[in-house]
Parts: C-alpha cells; sequence; structure tokens
C-alpha cells in the first residue's frame, strides 16, 4: 500500500474555483517525492487537503493507510508537518517548546526530556536550546519546526518549502536531514521551489499546474524527455529583439530566457550550433554581448510543463540575516 495516495483528488473553492483538478499520486513507503508547482498551480491547496488541513470536495486521498476526509485524526498521529511559516512562541526556549511537542503527542512522561534533547541535538541546536527562541535565526527557527515534526517519529512527514531564504550552509544542513530520514525508511513528501533541491533529493518528482499534474518521474527520466540542451542569449545595447527572433527561428523552437538573457532557444546540436548562431545573428547586424549553452535539467522539464520558470529557480537562497 502506498505511504500516500490520492486518487482524482479535487478542491472547489467558491465561485467555481477549481484549485486541484482530479490529481492522482501513488507515493510509496521510503521514498522522497519532490513537488513542484508554479504560485496558484495547486500545490498548497494539494498538500493541505493531504495534511487533513482541508477537505476535498471530490476524490479521495489516504495517508499512512488512513482516509483523509473520513479518519483526519488517524492520518494526523501517522505524520509531520513542517511548514514554511512556523508557528514557534517566541518567548518560550527551544527545549520547552520541544518538550511541550513532546507532551502534546502523548511521549510517555519519563521520556520527554531524551527525546527532545535527542532531537535538539540531531537538528544541530544544542547551543541554543536554552534560548528563546525570538532571538533564533531563520534557519535555526525551519530547524527546529523540524525536531518538532519528527517528535513521534512519524513514518510519513511533509516538508513544506523547508529552506526557502535560508543561507547554503542551512540549507546543506537540512538537505543531510533529508536524506537522512529517508536512509531510516522515512517518507518524505517535499514541496519546494528550488529545481536543484529537488533535483538532489527527490526519487520522483510531480509537477502540477493549473491544478492538474502534468509531469511525474525521476529527475532523469524528466530532463532525458526534454532531451535537448538551449542556447540563451543577451544582445548588446540597441540590438533589435524581434529581428533576433527571426533569425533564431531558423535554428530552433524558442522557449522563455532566464533572467539576464532577452532570447533563447533550443539547440538540437549542442555547442556545434553556437558558432552558426553567432554568425547568422552577425549577419543580420545583431551584436551578442552574451551567450550560455545550458543543458537539460528540471528547470527546462518546468518551462515545457508549464511554460513559465519556477519562481526560485534562479535565487541563491540566501537570507538577510545568517542562518
Amino acid at each position: 500500500m502506498p505511504a500516500i495516495e490520492a486518487v482524482k483528488l479535487e478542491r472547489e473553492f467558491k465561485g467555481g474555483i477549481r484549485a486541484v483538478d482530479g490529481v492522482d499520486l501513488a507515493i510509496e513507503s521510503g521514498e522522497v517525492y519532490g513537488f513542484l508547482g508554479p504560485n496558484g498551480a495547486g500545490k498548497t491547496t494539494t498538500v493541505r487537503m493531504l495534511v487533513t488541513l482541508l477537505r476535498p470536495t471530490g476524490g479521495s486521498a489516504r495517508v499512512a493507510g488512513y482516509d483523509v476526509a473520513s479518519e483526519p485524526d488517524a492520518v494526523r498521529r501517522r505524520i509531520g508537518v513542517a511548514l514554511q511559516e512556523a508557528a514557534l512562541d517566541p518567548l518560550m526556549t527551544g527545549t520547552e517548546l520541544i518538550e511541550l511537542q513532546a507532551k502534546l503527542h502523548g511521549i510517555a512522561p519519563d521520556q520527554v526530556a531524551k527525546r527532545g534533547a535527542e532531537l535538539i541535538e540531531r537538528v544541530g541546536l544544542v547551543e541554543a536550546r536554552d534560548r528563546r527562541v525570538g532571538t533564533y535565526s531563520g534557519g535555526m527557527r525551519r530547524r527546529l519546526d523540524l525536531a518538532m515534526a519528527l517528535i513521534h517519529e512519524p513514518g510519513v512527514l511533509f516538508l513544506d518549502e523547508p529552506t526557502t531564504g535560508l543561507d547554503p550552509v542551512s540549507r546543506m544542513t537540512l538537505w543531510e536531514e533529508v536524506r537522512r530520514l529517508k536512509h531510516e525508511g522515512t517518507t518524505v513528501f517535499l514541496t519546494t521551489q528550488y529545481l536543484e533541491e529537488a533535483d538532489q533529493l527527490a526519487d520522483r518528482v510531480g509537477i502540477i499546474s493549473d491544478g492538474r499534474l502534468v509531469a511525474e518521474g525521476t529527475p532523469a527520466v524528466l530532463k532525458a524527455q526534454v532531451g535537448r540542451p538551449h542556447l540563451e542569449i543577451a544582445l548588446g545595447d540597441g540590438g533589435d529583439r524581434e529581428r533576433a527572433v527571426e533569425v533564431l527561428a531558423g535554428f530552433g523552437e524558442p522557449r522563455p530566457p532566464a533572467d539576464g538573457f532577452e532570447l533563447a532557444v533550443t539547440v538540437a546540436e549542442g555547442a556545434t550550433e553556437i558558432a552558426g548562431i553567432v554568425r547568422a545573428l552577425d549577419d543580420a547586424n545583431l551584436v551578442v554581448a552574451s551567450l550560455e549553452l545550458v543543458e537539460p535539467s528540471l528547470d527546462d522539464v518546468f518551462v515545457e510543463k508549464t511554460g513559465r520558470h519556477l519562481e526560485g529557480s534562479g535565487e541563491s537562497g540566501e537570507p538577510a540575516e545568517p542562518s
């Protein structure tokens, strides 16, 4: 039996707005599943239904073997949830918060302190355990929230954009924790705005757009389906973009350019086509300021399936404060 299963899952809001429109999922036990989608695609609504925060208006879903609509309490006892905006009391210490979470989950009184200390150590917050959470950086709060989600040793863990806005070191720390959870057999449902994160961590990836699952598979298989590199081009000052589009149409299919570039075109033969493209642009009195050959990536898959780049695909993820 899949750890997470959805059959024609739907959620319609007032006014006939269907945020999720017939999503099918089958995520096996111990799998890390990356869930990607543009803003407004239905990603958050899907997650909220799977964690019992929102009731489906059509179809069905089972998590850890229990129906999310008819058996929500059983689902909640078996899942861990770390949402993007953690609701942590800033006046409590890390130790106080995690021990409170342990008590709420019914951990035996004589095990509360031990379990809390183990998880504080696991997420690297030993030195900050007696500090008020209001003094924690963003990365520290995310790690504490993860520890709290793991307090009852859930079989299924939902991570909602866990590394958004974190510095590279904090991001790597959370990546290692996800890998460790997978090794321990935990099923991880990971929503993320970072394609590299999905590529590094996910066994399979699902892409949702306009409420529908438009692609699903391993990162390697999805990238192979796209199968063609593309060339990103920036023109010199005063370059006629419309004329450049006409020139490039003779070489391949146009695609949305990445930040910092004005044009992008698929190049079936890769690097061997660059010289010909530059010559053609030069013959049209168009100067190339810079160009970059990009091999197929999850971003290519995302663009092909949704028609746009993922919002965070070009961001470094560095926060304004250290984490």
